[in-house]
């Protein structure tokens, strides 16, 4: 397979420049692209954070309220591999055009939403079209740009892959806290104008190729809807709802066996597959998609459970929330242009392996969470986690892409990003069912030690009893409260049994760098070499 390193100019990007330097105007293009796609991922998080907000205001059910995440995802994970057939017959300029204005304009509807139905309806649409926009940032940086630049542009698209999901309730409980939740989608309308202007002035990386069109493979869309859909909505709803015991969790699970099955019959069989699975023989991007995949757990994992354990444990508003979640993004903040010029100096596979190994440290201190942990306690885990996640992410993205023929690209930055957001979904269900299964465990376990021949329990019970002496059942009211500290504690012990389980399953990662092939080294760009 040809290296694009090695690859002769014929074989490169029609947009590649000949010299090493880079064109303000297509730099600035770039970016602008970049923040379309920050804007895209971030819009998961902003909402997650205010979705009691949304209940209250559009009268929905928990259950109906959950679908305007899920419905979000499930667009957005069926589009993200469609976007590499898309972007080579539209063109990037016109595809990611296509996104941001639709993207906007979605936005738009869901802040007017006055029902839940209406609101499900726009931000699975919202998250179809604005979906594109993310692996065609991937593939510009990685087709666009001489090999000398990865070092600047790869530590771009990884902080924003990473920086958006992190900062996403801070963002949320601000925007929330200062405004109304309606304002989660209309701060939307302003960039998004801006972004599909400037897109359509700006890009001119490739040509498109519209004749690909006349060969689209409706049955390839149809059969990756129903598995790629469907497998979300299992590992969405499963945990709550006990899994293959819920009638819909059961069904979904069958649809998704069945039309995986089609899927991956017609992508090997049809003349133009919607998805190019053969990409996956590259050996650097199998395992960098895998290593993708794994990161992903743990960064929407824990952007999963740090909220949730100061929501339920400690009490924290939206905005204290996000307030004390944004440590991990200014670390990544200050990270990424350290990243960059290592992977200039020091074997790829290398950073990775310390990435991951600190993301490991950053869990493994958080095994021994109490219910007093603050933001002191979380300080040292949270900026562990945020270099952790820059070493691991950003060099991965290079070895995986920036190593791959150019005409390779754009399909391949489709199931890359897949793989990460699929990560992140896997990751949330199995962190819920560990979450729940080891509360339920401990429950059992200190209920068996709060017993009556337990002097420390009567000695609280009694003090709880005289306490609320007066104010009703006081015996029975004292057992709710030693009732729900038992809980508590459950639930406590629950969080750090699942930062053991993610500090073995990184550094066990660790270990799977040894199976990439070694890259070469990134020039640095500057004068001399």
């Amino acid at each position: 397979m040809a290296d694009a390193t090695t690859a002769p100019p014929s074989m490169m990007n029609t947009a590649a420049p000949p010299s090493e330097r880079i064109a303000p105007r297509r730099l600035f293009a770039f970016l602008i692209m970049v923040f379309g796609m920050f804007m895209s991922i971030l819009d998961i998080q902003i909402v997650s954070a205010s979705l009691s907000e949304i209940q209250a205001g559009l009268s929905a059910s928990s259950s109906e309220v959950s679908w305007v995440q899920t419905a979000y995802l499930i667009a957005e994970v069926i589009a993200i591999p469609l976007s590499g057939f898309l972007s080579r017959a539209f063109g990037t300029r016109l595809l990611f055009a296509i996104s941001a204005s639709g993207f906007t304009i979605a936005s738009f509807l869901c802040g007017f939403c006055s029902s839940i139905e209406q609101m499900i309806l726009w931000r699975a649409i919202q998250g179809f079209l604005g979906a594109g926009m993310i692996p065609t940032v991937f593939a510009s940086a990685y087709t666009v740009f001489p090999r000398s630049k990865f070092y600047i542009v790869g530590p771009i698209i990884g902080l924003v892959a990473t920086l958006a999901p992190t900062i996403g309730p801070t963002v949320g409980g601000i925007i929330t806290d200062w405004m109304s939740w309606h304002w989660l989608f209309f701060i939307n309308v302003v960039p998004g104008i801006g972004i599909t202007i400037g897109v359509l002035i700006l890009v001119d990386f490739d040509q498109p190729n519209f004749k690909l069109l006349e060969h689209f493979d409706w049955f390839g869309l149809f059969a990756m809807g129903g598995f790629l859909g469907s497998l979300e909505y299992v590992l969405e709803e499963g945990p709550q709802y006990e899994w293959l015991q819920d009638t819909s969790v059961a069904v979904c699970a069958a649809v998704c066996l069945f039309s995986a099955v089609a899927f991956f019959w017609r992508v090997l069989t049809a003349r133009e597959p919607i998805v190019d699975i053969r990409t996956f023989t590259d050996r650097n991007f199998a395992i960098g998609c895998l290593i993708s995949f794994c990161v992903g757990i743990g960064l929407y994992g824990l952007t999963y459970v740090y909220p949730r354990y100061l929501a339920e444990v400690r009490g924290y508003s939206a905005l204290m929330i996000g307030e004390t979640m944004f440590v991990s993004g200014i670390t990544m903040f200050l990270t990424a242009p350290i990243v960059g010029r290592l992977m200039t100096k020091i074997d790829m596979r290398l950073i990775i392996a310390i990435g991951l190994i600190t993301f490991a440290m950053g869990s493994y201190q958080m095994t021994w969470i109490t219910r007093d942990y603050d933001f002191y306690e979380l300080l040292i885990p949270q900026i562990l986690r945020g270099i952790g996640m820059m070493f691991a992410m950003v060099p991965t993205n290079t070895i995986a892409l920036g190593t791959l023929p150019p005409e390779r690209v754009k399909n391949a930055s489709g199931l890359f990003n897949l793989t990460r957001n699929l990560g992140g979904a896997v990751g949330l269900a199995v962190i819920n069912q560990v979450l729940n299964e080891r509360t339920d465990l401990h429950i059992v376990r200190l209920q068996e030690r709060v017993n009556w021949g337990n002097a420390t329990a009567v000695e609280t019970l009694n003090m709880f009893t005289q306490r609320l002496q007066g104010v009703g059942d006081a015996a029975l009211m004292a057992m709710k409260q030693l009732s729900q500290i038992v809980h508590r504690q459950a639930a406590v012990m629950g969080y750090g049994d699942a930062f053991f389980i993610l500090t073995v399953f990184y550094i066990s990662l660790s270990l799977l760098v040894t199976l990439l092939k070694k890259p070469a080294a990134l020039p640095s760009g500057e004068p001399g070499h």
